[in-house]
């Protein structure tokens, strides 16, 4: 990357590109040895505590939140090329600087809207990496996409919230260190404002009523990097009044804003996937022969890290532009450019990474490298966060909106 960033983005990226050649990168091994002799899939390996650490010791810690007051204070456009760093390596990076989803997205809500008792008691704790939190809103009965569709119910009972409902695809939910779900529910399912009928409560994960079903996985994997997915059922759980976030009725709007920091910070981290699936290519390229020549001097895979090359480079400079008009016009006016690269990136990267895939042969889609497990969770990006024909549906609307 040959960008000139401003002094403190560049100072950041210099520290956080060594930690990432000292520390993470000779890490990923051992996690996953560690791994397989936990008791529990979903116990955090020993070297991820050692990362966390070491990167609280070098002041790369909660880099994601604007908020100075919370967190590094960084604008969305200085963030951009750290998070494309940690995307090199979704399954230890993120959670290494404290900048995984979904506590990153369960940290802004809880800094823009919740009070100070609830601040106090979860932020707070989220912020030291005490513990982890999930974020509850996809359910398995309804097309989620439309989110006015969700069918928990929220019901007020005295100085006390009642939540019936089932979810699934719950990220960071099968996490032991998980304490509080962000849940999202009716609280007026009859209202006639479909995105005013929405509410988000705070729900304690051993509230009784509340029950962890099972483990969803992904194209096979469970995904440690958000501390899993998970099917919750919500049985007449009861909360206190007061775990209200926000205002009844403002859990739609509350969603979005929650999700338009999201969606770039997926697009940025992708970039840093795509950019580690270029180099193991060229890795393998220079090192394998067939046909008695090396797969350098192919010409299918001269194209492919070519194209490769060009499709980052272009969407690297997208996101910049997002990253940059989010600072500068807020989400609202960013809000074309968020939707434009929440479907160019999943897209691109998942057929870079294909590429890459084909190049590795049977070693591709193995274990014994990363490029199946990117594609997994790059895949995934395309339904997440709101599928990718949600977001075209609207982008056209937009832009057709200018000739009637």
């Amino acid at each position: 990357m040959d960008f000139a960033f401003d002094a403190r983005t560049e100072e950041l990226r210099t520290r956080l590109l060594a930690f990432m050649d000292t520390y993470v990168y000779p890490a990923e091994q051992t996690a996953e040895e560690q791994r397989a002799l936990l008791a529990s899939p979903w116990d955090t390996p020993a070297v991820v505590d050692e990362l966390k650490a070491e990167a609280r010791r070098q002041g790369l810690w909660n880099l994601f939140l604007p908020d100075a007051e919370y967190g590094a204070g960084l604008t969305n456009l200085q963030y951009a090329p750290l998070a494309e760093i940690t995307g090199r390596s979704p399954q230890l990076a993120p959670t290494a600087l404290n900048c995984a989803a979904p506590d990153t997205g369960n940290m802004e809500v809880l800094a823009q809207f919740g009070t100070d008792e609830q601040r106090k008691q979860w932020l707070e704790p989220l912020l030291a990496g005490e513990i982890r939190s999930a974020f509850a809103m996809t359910e398995p009965e309804v097309a989620s996409s439309d989110a006015t569709n969700i069918t928990t119910r929220i019901e007020r009972d005295g100085d006390q919230y009642v939540i019936t409902g089932r979810k699934w695809y719950i990220s960071g939910a099968m996490n032991p260190d998980c304490r509080i779900f962000i849940v999202m529910g009716k609280t007026d399912p009859d209202g006639v404002d479909l995105r005013r009928q929405q509410s988000m409560v705070l729900v304690p994960r051993d509230t009784p009523g509340v029950t962890v079903r099972r483990a969803m996985r992904v194209f096979g994997y469970e995904d440690h990097s958000h501390g899993g997915h998970a099917e919750v059922v919500f049985d007449h759980a009861r909360v206190p009044v007061a775990s209200l976030v926000g205002e009844e009725g403002g859990g739609f709007a509350i969603a979005q804003a929650r999700l338009g920091p999201g969606r770039i910070h997926h697009c940025m981290r992708l970039i840093g996937m795509a950019e580690r699936a270029i180099e193991l290519m060229c890795r393998r390229a220079v090192s394998r022969t067939a046909f008695g020549k090396p797969l350098a001097r192919q010409g299918v895979v001269q194209n492919w890290i070519a194209d490769a090359r060009v499709t980052v480079e272009q969407l690297r400079l997208l996101v910049l532009k997002t990253a940059w008009l989010m600072d500068t016009a807020g989400n609202r006016g960013a809000h074309t450019e968020i939707q434009a690269i929440k479907i160019a990136t999943p897209r691109a990267v998942v057929e870079i990474l294909d590429r890459a895939i084909q190049l590795h042969g049977a070693g591709g889609v193995s274990q014994d490298f990363p490029l199946a497990d990117l594609y997994a969770g790059a895949r995934t990006l395309m339904l997440a966060d709101g599928p990718d024909e949600v977001h075209q549906r609207s982008l056209a609307r937009r832009e057709l909106k200018k000739y009637l």
